[in-house]
């Protein structure tokens, strides 16, 4: 049976969890896999994709859109994306609020195979809302823009980043899917000498600029430090201020489905299903109290 996702925590399915996963068939709201290494239907993935949607919702997560392109969609890419969301009926399509196409010479248009961010400007979001909405029609579904974590600033803007999806999200019906170590990172190398209050206020102008239907699902994930740089690398447990700052975000928005994400020096299965367990108890404390969950609940949810 089908569990529900609403206000469930996920993990992201890779590869060498297959086995492990279809031997304990574990309780979750939901998995989510990467849309592009499910494109091929006749592939052993697509096989054991369809096998684990007989028993757990999917979350669809793309990385090749490159929704910020301003040379325009892969008609291919999409064609096949659609493809798979006919086939495995996912709860949720998102992709992320970058670009990676481009045209270079006689070469024609090349991807970057990269999430290259983009700057908050009335031109950027005139762009991703006429592929937001190509790509809405053609999946007849909305979808979910993911924000990203990035390395560098833009001299020029026209909205703050809460403003922008807000925006999105109000000129095409797209939600946002809310990545909180993303913002983390962003903080810290920023320098914010108080980086959880900073995602905190990050949250609370996007909840003044958008209702909070717009979030559609959280992501939770590790980060680490590599030459004085915090690097979004999904290769560690979640830490205690992407903790702190998730509990605002359920604060702010709701019991939203949840997602640990971890795709690099992957652990065990127990390990993930661990970091799962732990934000599905900061969803059940949100839901029993009403109110959201302080620093001293988010302390006694963890180990």
């Amino acid at each position: 049976m089908i569990l529900p996702d609403t206000a469930r925590a996920g993990i992201g399915l890779r590869q060498p969890h297959y086995s492990a996963f279809h031997a304990m068939q574990p309780r979750l709201g939901f998995v989510e896999v990467h849309s592009e290494n499910f494109f091929n239907p006749h592939d052993a993935a697509a096989q054991v994709l369809q096998r684990v949607r007989q028993d757990h919702a999917v979350s669809l997560h793309g990385v090749g859109l490159a929704l910020g392109s301003a040379c325009g969609l892969d008609a291919t890419h999409l064609d096949r994306l659609a493809d798979l969301v006919e086939r495995i009926a996912p709860v949720r399509v998102s992709d992320h609020a970058c670009f990676a196409r481009a045209p270079w010479a006689s070469r024609g248009v090349v991807h970057a195979n990269d999430l290259l961010p983009v700057a908050f400007t009335r031109g950027s979001l005139d762009i991703f809302v006429r592929h937001v909405q190509q790509v809405q029609e053609r999946l007849r579904r909305p979808i979910l823009v993911e924000n990203l974590s990035s390395y560098l600033d833009f001299a020029e803007a026209d909205f703050t980043e809460p403003e922008f999806f807000a925006e999105l999200g109000r000129r095409t019906g797209c939600g946002l899917l809310l990545d909180v170590n993303n913002l983390m990172v962003n903080a810290k190398n920023a320098g914010e000498p108080d980086p959880v209050q900073r995602v905190a206020d990050w949250l609370d102008e996007l909840a003044a600029a958008a209702p909070a239907a717009l979030v559609g699902e959280i992501h939770l994930a590790g980060h680490s430090v590599q030459n004085g740089l915090v690097v979004d690398d999904h290769a560690s447990v979640v830490s205690l201020p992407v903790w702190l700052a998730y509990a605002h975000a359920l604060r702010r928005f709701g019991a939203v489905p949840t997602l640990i994400e971890w795709d690099t020096d992957l652990p065990t299965l127990d390990v993930l299903l661990g970091e799962a367990g732990q934000a599905q108890a900061l969803l059940d404390e949100y839901l029993q109290n009403g109110q959201g969950t302080h620093a001293s609940e988010v302390m006694a949810c963890l180990p």
